[in-house]
């Protein structure tokens, strides 16, 4: 079946439909993994995009149901250069394209992927619809700009639980994480690391929090943008001090509001397994894995209360962040995705330590 990728500037790309036919909306990213589309796929924080990725032939090991990243896939559309028909893993349990009909994802394959990476590249993050309905080019691209982009929109709304749940019931420490969107592989971290987990809905007071007399919070990702979010906000402000915090992500971002910050948004984000991101204590130099199309302004942070941990060596914008005197830490990337495969692991131990102090504290002013 024909399938057609169309920009808003009015750029073309014809193809082949791969998974569900119809026709799907969003802002169109590229990403530079070459292995992972599982993860990518069911990574909420791609909510209202469309992903194109780099590497030439995708889903040659197929799916399983143990590396998913959240309940389904919350991409709006996938683009890759070739699909492969046959999935080839010990682990699979079902092709990518039998997968993506499934869950009504609209792909396209046959197109030249690094065309359209360039294209974004140099142009910016841009409105794109894919259709295997609509073939007339001049139809689509209409579409394409009347469509819904990213600034302003909150779509932490459409990806998070309704109502608060208990990851794990066992655990030293007690974990709130806030769930903008939150991947599945932070929480098993955290239990891995002594933590009792209660995810919460990014709508939860911090009065509701602080009821769960939790030991620290976790700030999770999520999609869309930032600064449509004062909700979520509002209550971290509130909570500042109160308990330890960590932050990812779009919960660093979260994080960097709360403390008087702004954010902006990147002309094509950064989204990969192959970041490079320096730790500023330690002069260390960690291969990351990020997905975000915002950032927290280095300028508009307060220098006398919070100190830069963490710097992105591909274009110097900020990826890591401490507040002086509070228990609070963040970073723009993704420790729990493995990279490297675990540069940042450190990062949860840090977490650990911060409650370990934070209840300690406690202990001698009873």
């Amino acid at each position: 079946m024909k399938a057609i990728l169309a920009f808003e500037d009015g750029k073309i790309f014809k193809g082949s439909s791969f998974g569900a036919s119809g026709e799907t909306y969003g802002e169109i990213v590229f990403n530079t993994s070459m292995t992972g589309y599982q993860e990518i796929l069911t990574d909420p924080s791609y909510k209202g995009q469309i992903v194109t990725m780099t590497y030439p032939l995708i889903g040659n090991y197929g799916i399983n149901e143990e590396d998913v990243e959240s309940c389904k896939p919350f991409v709006e559309g996938f683009v890759v250069k070739e699909y492969s028909k046959i999935a080839s893993n010990w682990r699979s349990q079902k092709s990518l394209g039998d997968y993506l009909k499934e869950n009504q994802i609209v792909g396209i394959e046959g197109v030249d992927t690094r065309a359209i990476t360039l294209h974004i590249r140099q142009t910016g993050a841009l409105k794109a619809v894919i259709s295997t309905v609509d073939l007339d080019q001049k139809s689509l691209v209409k579409k394409a700009k009347d469509s819904c982009g990213l600034l302003g929109r909150d779509l932490v709304k459409e990806v998070v639980c309704e109502k608060a749940y208990e990851w794990n019931k066992t655990g030293k420490y007690k974990v709130v994480a806030i769930d903008c969107g939150i991947k599945f592989n932070m929480l098993r971290i955290l239990a891995d690391n002594n933590c009792r987990v209660i995810v919460v809905p990014a709508t939860a007071s911090a009065k509701d929090i602080l009821g769960l007399k939790p030991d620290g919070l976790l700030l999770s990702n999520g999609p869309g943008d930032p600064a449509a979010l004062p909700y979520v906000v509002k209550t971290v402000k509130e909570l500042l001090g109160k308990i330890p915090m960590f932050g990812i992500c779009l919960g660093h971002q979260m994080l960097g509001q709360a403390l008087g910050g702004k954010t902006y948004k990147l002309k094509f984000g950064h989204h990969g397994v192959n970041q490079p991101v320096k730790d500023l204590k330690t002069g260390k130099v960690s291969i990351s894995v990020q997905n975000h199309g915002f950032c927290v302004d280095i300028k508009s942070l307060d220098k006398k209360d919070i100190e830069i941990t963490h710097m992105n060596l591909n274009d110097n914008t900020l990826e890591g962040m401490r507040h002086k005197k509070l228990p609070v830490f963040s970073v723009q990337f993704h420790p729990e995705a493995s990279p490297g495969p675990h540069d940042a692991n450190y990062l949860f131990k840090e977490f650990i330590k911060m409650m370990e102090a934070a209840r300690a504290k406690k202990k001698r002013h009873k």
